[in-house]
């Protein structure tokens, strides 16, 4: 491709727009083009960046390794400018770039720059731009991505703690619909009985006695087993069908052969067994119910610490908040990688905290990276303790968060909070968890230190009460 034909192309390029004549065509007379076949690696990951690149044909897709799986981070097209620019810091390359097509692509040595930024003031400024715009879309780029990583792992977290409880109700329920299609056919034996109206308060209040008592009592399994075949055997005496079954249900109440004695003397011997299973249909009725009321609790809170998370029936503007609801609703939501670590969680919040005025659900974001990389550095490791303590220091809200990990080694502490850095492995962490905690903190006029050794690393969040 000719010099000429070179600095027609140039012309093209948006970012040269404005550039002279004789600046594109000193840029053509400095560099060279190289054609690549379609699947060609033009660089790898890793690999020092020496280049400015420019496409004239074709296109370059950009892999990233993520979690085993290549990731696309997006195509350079025609007439993009790539690789490394003038006063970038850039070493080497973030990514794999594999030509989608048979490509044409420019390149001018890093060797050029100096000579470019000394006589060309018009392309050196074009570049400038474009390197500026470059970091604020790959730096957006990757700040959405490291939102749907959190995201994502929440989503997990949630979807672990809503699964015992969901199950729990569908258990339930159909165990119910069981239960209750057998009423029918018991319901003859009910009302047979003949009792007066004291027999009937009696048993009446036999059975909410019991009912406040389910769950109060807990036995070892050897005194379960045998107080279950000593009331089976009692049901047996008295001609009570399935007392195996009822002997169980009447032991997760309390219910002993004694207050069985006290209740059968109360009643004719024909109406014994109809009563009995008259209770114990009450019981377990009374015992699903409650297991379905608490597992729908459960599901309730967890759906409203999202909505406390997310802060998604509020206006994004700072509010009075007490802090300690977004710390404990973020312990909520990671509260199946606190068992899953076997951390032992030790929370200790100042009484009477002022409320501090703050954007709810950034500082959320707060305590959700700060807590995930404590967990984090703790994982497959014994012994995990995180502790979490708040205190105020006359007109600010100190927030500490303490974990028992490795700890971060003392000659990179100083670069954690800069963008892109991350100790994690390829495709666990992109670098902008704690770069994201520090702006959000000083957005908040706050501060953020970091104190850490081996077996101890401490993030102590300052923030203003007003």
């Amino acid at each position: 491709m000719t010099p000429d034909v070179l600095v027609e192309e140039f012309k093209k390029v948006p970012e040269f727009a404005g550039v002279p004549e004789n600046q594109l065509r000193w840029l053509a007379g400095k560099g060279e083009v190289r054609e690549f076949p379609e699947g060609a690696k033009v660089f790898s990951r890793g690999s020092i960046i020496e280049n400015m690149l420019i496409m004239l044909t074709g296109g370059l897709e950009l892999l990233f390794e993520r979690g085993g799986n290549q990731v696309s981070l997006g195509i350079f097209e025609r007439l993009e400018i790539s690789g490394v620019l003038p006063y970038s810091r850039l070493k080497t390359a973030l990514a794999d770039a594999i030509a989608v097509e048979d490509s044409s692509i420019f390149l001018l040595p890093r060797s050029a720059f100096q000579e470019m930024i000394v006589d060309n003031f018009e392309l050196t400024e074009a570049l400038v731009h474009a390197m500026t715009d470059r970091v604020r879309d790959f730096t957006r780029q990757q700040q959405q991505d490291d939102k749907i990583m959190a995201l994502g792992k929440l989503s997990a977290g949630l979807a672990h703690e809503l699964n015992n409880p969901s199950a729990a109700v569908v258990r339930n329920a159909t165990e119910l619909q069981k239960h209750l299609s057998h009423v029918p056919e018991k319901f003859k034996a009910v009302i047979k009985i003949r009792g007066t109206d004291e027999v009937v308060d009696h048993v009446n209040e036999f059975v909410q006695t019991k009912k406040c008592e389910c769950g109060k009592h807990v036995l070892s399994m050897l005194a379960r087993a045998e107080r279950e075949d000593t009331i089976a055997d009692w049901l047996a005496d008295n001609n009570v069908d399935d007392n195996a079954q009822i002997a169980e249900n009447l032991t997760e109440f309390n219910v002993s052969t004694e207050d069985l004695d006290m209740l059968s003397a109360m009643l004719r011997p024909e109406d014994r067994a109809a009563v009995i299973q008259w209770v114990n249909q009450s019981l377990v009725t009374e015992r699903l119910v409650s297991e379905i009321q608490e597992a729908s609790r459960r599901i309730n809170s967890l759906v409203g610490s999202i909505k406390s998370y997310t802060h998604m029936d509020h206006a994004p503007t700072k509010q009075p908040t007490d802090i300690h609801t977004g710390i404990q609703t973020t312990l909520t939501l990671l509260n199946h990688k606190i068992k899953h670590n076997h951390v032992n969680l030790q929370v200790s919040f100042a009484p009477d905290l002022p409320k501090v005025n703050i954007f709810v659900s950034q500082m959320n974001q707060v305590w959700t990276n700060l807590l995930d990389n404590a967990l984090d550095a703790m994982e497959g490791r014994e012994g995990n303790q995180l502790e979490v303590r708040t205190q105020r220091n006359r007109e600010f809200v100190l927030v500490y968060i303490i974990d028992n990990g490795p700890g971060i080694p003392e000659d990179i502490q100083d670069k954690i909070f800069d963008p892109f850095f991350t100790t994690k492995p390829v495709g666990k962490g992109t670098g902008l968890g704690l770069q994201v905690v520090r702006q959000i903190v000083s957005q908040h006029n706050g501060k953020i230190e970091v104190k850490s050794a081996p077996g101890r690393t401490e993030f102590k969040v300052c923030i203003p009460i007003s």
